[in-house]
């Protein structure tokens, strides 16, 4: 698997790759958003390792730029440990954060976790239809009214595990569980957002959603039959 790591600080470049290809990863690199963005596109890596603190934009604008064109996982790498700037980053799309100073052996870990969540092995072919929405996991292709809307993989799968399971609600830990896996870094307020962009895509009004109903106290559920 080839692993791009966008990083301004030499040291922590050559670190990082050292011990990528140790570990077997192929290794790309970066040290700005336009660099960046051309290996995205051009090589296509399986994972992105991007630090937030970049000299011409910041990493959460490149990943804004990224979640555009593709659904790469992303781990954010920064020297500032506020619990804010870990939720912009994984609202933003990112799939795990990670603090400077880290140890190279907590971040093999992580990488290993996040590669093995986006590589699991496909869903069942099992369409769902609910009224105007349309489900197709052979293809993760998602249809409202006829007309294709775009997801990423993970709200293909937060919105196929819930219409799977129609009138249960889970708690957001549960669908962190279930979505995400048992050992993903992640917060339950990754949930919410996901919820949040499911609705802007699929719902009439998101404000008074119709199939992905809040239940208060508990979590979310797929309405029922």
């Amino acid at each position: 698997m080839k692993v791009l790591v966008v990083d301004d600080e030499q040291p922590i470049v050559e670190a990082v790759v050292y011990n990528l290809r140790k570990e077997g990863y192929q290794t790309l690199t970066a040290g700005d958003a336009e660099q960046c963005l051309n290996l995205a596109r051009t090589e296509r890596p399986d994972l992105i390792l991007l630090d937030v603190m970049l000299p011409s934009a910041s990493g959460f604008d490149i990943c804004k730029s990224l979640r555009k064109q593709s659904d790469v996982p992303i781990i954010m790498l920064t020297a500032r440990a506020e619990e804010t700037d870990r939720v912009v980053g994984l609202e933003i799309g990112a799939d795990d954060y990670i603090t400077k100073p880290f140890s190279m052996r907590e971040l093999m870990a992580r990488v290993k976790t996040v590669l093995r969540r986006n590589t699991a092995p496909a869903a069942p072919a099992e369409k769902i239809t609910v009224d105007d929405l349309q489900i197709d996991p052979s293809r993760y292709e998602v249809k409202v009214r006829g007309k294709t809307v775009e997801l990423t993989r993970k709200e293909f799968d937060l919105l196929y595990f819930l219409a799977r399971n129609p009138g249960q609600a889970f708690s957001r830990q549960t669908l962190l569980d279930r979505v995400w896996g048992a050992d993903a870094y992640v917060l339950e307020r990754t949930v919410d957002v996901h919820i949040r962009w499911l609705r802007e895509k699929i719902e009439t009004l998101p404000s008074d959603p119709y199939y992905l109903l809040t239940v208060r106290g508990v979590g979310y559920k797929f309405r029922g039959e």
